[in-house]
């Protein structure tokens, strides 16, 4: 059996060696701008299979059966693609209407739905997170800003926790008992200090808005996302059902040892997953319409007031310069969105508000991490960065800070377990 290294080590870490390049697009105030409108029709030839050659290599490198994109370029046109099949080995192919989970894509909706609430005026930006959630140890001088932000200091619960969501997938989790295992760890640094990416402070928003509604988060995405953006195939399902909602293929993960290793063979089909390991950071399910609605409602601002929607995009600096983190929501040059895994699957959305260029990918194996997703994103952006535009006068997108052989290094440096060559 083939071993790697460590689990958690992977996702992002690649795509942060890309090249250093500041853009003056990337600090755009949201608004409430609409996008350009979509120019119908695909793209040429050449271009299509350009971008289908990419979704299947990413498939290959994480040796996923399934794969799902979509790059809208309006000045261009549109493509679509739901690649492979339901399981591994299978027959069934997957369609394009197929759900799946989304893991930390997941938090730019829960600080989605923060932010509307504060909007509304039933919460306050920088709440202490004390005054929501009392008792809790370990929290003082937090606020829910800077847990939207990644700023809080608190500590990822996924790093001490993912081999036993892989090894024991269908368990159970009260968010107390994942929000303590997070607080318990070495924390980043003080409150507002520095940005540290974690899934606890995701949960402990999740918390405090339950709290502070007296709603379920159920509840609250269907209200504040769900029915406003028309994604009637997005759901959060409860901890005890196991099964993604809705036609869907098969979920896989690599195994992982005791000393927290990945183990590639045999890859594990975790379809049957509790979706309480990530709850409000990584609990809720989409495919890829519902995924392209809410990345351009999220890069547009057009859920939020302006202020609030400036608030959002307030960001820190997570790796090169041009990326950045703001409340819930990755910066990647002009590109706004985000990435996340769950075992068993790995998604990305990103939207640029200003050309209107957005990308959706899954993939059914979640072993190379949440970065691979991104870094596949970053590859079909890069591929539409490139298209001229159909009609004069058309806005297209800005140059992006990454090439597509930086993301395709990326992705390969980031896969611990790619697919063997036949034969």
């Amino acid at each position: 059996m083939r071993r790697h290294s460590k689990f958690g080590r992977i996702a992002l870490a690649a795509v942060a060696g890309l090249v250093t390049l500041t853009l003056a697009g990337c600090t755009a105030a949201a608004g409430n701008a609409d996008l350009p409108s979509q120019r119908p029709g695909g793209f040429g030839h050449d271009v299509e299979k350009h971008l289908s050659a990419a979704v299947t290599d990413a498939m290959t490198l994480a040796d996923a059966s399934a794969g799902f994109a979509g790059v809208w370029a309006p000045w261009a046109g549109s493509w679509t693609t739901a690649t492979g099949t339901t399981t591994r080995g299978g027959s069934t192919p997957v369609t394009e209407d197929m759900t799946f989970r989304i893991g930390q894509t997941t938090t730019a909706m829960t600080c989605e739905v923060f932010l509307r609430l504060v909007d509304e005026g039933k919460v306050g930006l920088d709440d202490p997170l004390t005054k929501w959630v009392p008792g809790v140890v370990g929290v003082e001088g937090v606020t829910l800003r800077e847990l939207c932000q990644d700023t809080s200091g608190i500590g990822d619960y996924t790093a001490a926790l993912s081999g036993k969501f892989v090894m024991n997938p269908t368990r159970q989790w009260p968010p107390l008992e994942l929000a303590s295992d997070g607080i318990a760890m070495q924390r980043y640094g003080k409150p507002g200090e520095k940005y540290g990416r974690s899934a606890t402070n995701a949960v402990l928003v999740g918390m405090a808005l339950q709290n502070a509604t007296d709603r379920s988060w159920h509840d609250l995405y269907k209200q504040y996302l769900f029915d406003e953006l028309g994604m009637s195939a997005s759901a959060f399902p409860e901890s005890s059902q196991f099964a993604v909602p809705g036609p869907h293929p098969a979920g896989y993960s690599a195994g992982v040892d005791g000393a927290g290793s990945v183990v590639c063979e045999p890859m594990r089909d975790v379809s049957a997953l509790s979706p309480s390991q990530g709850w409000t950071s990584g609990g809720v399910v989409s495919n890829l319409a519902d995924l392209k609605s809410f990345g351009q409602a999220l890069a547009a601002g057009s859920l939020l007031k302006d202020k609030t929607a400036e608030a959002q995009l307030d960001a820190v600096v997570n790796g090169q310069s041009w990326q950045r983190y703001g409340l819930g929501v990755q910066l990647l040059g002009p590109l706004r969105g985000g990435s996340g895994a769950i075992p068993g699957y790995l998604s990305a959305v990103f939207s640029d508000p200003s050309s209107g260029l957005t990308v959706v990918v899954a993939l059914n194996n979640s072993t190379p991490g949440a970065g691979f997703a991104q870094a596949l994103a970053q590859r079909l952006a890069s591929i539409a960065s490139k298209l001229p535009a159909e009609q004069k006068g058309a806005k297209v997108v800005a140059a992006l800070p990454w090439s597509e052989q930086q993301t395709v290094e990326a992705m390969t440096k980031a896969a611990p377990c790619p697919a063997k060559k036949a034969g």
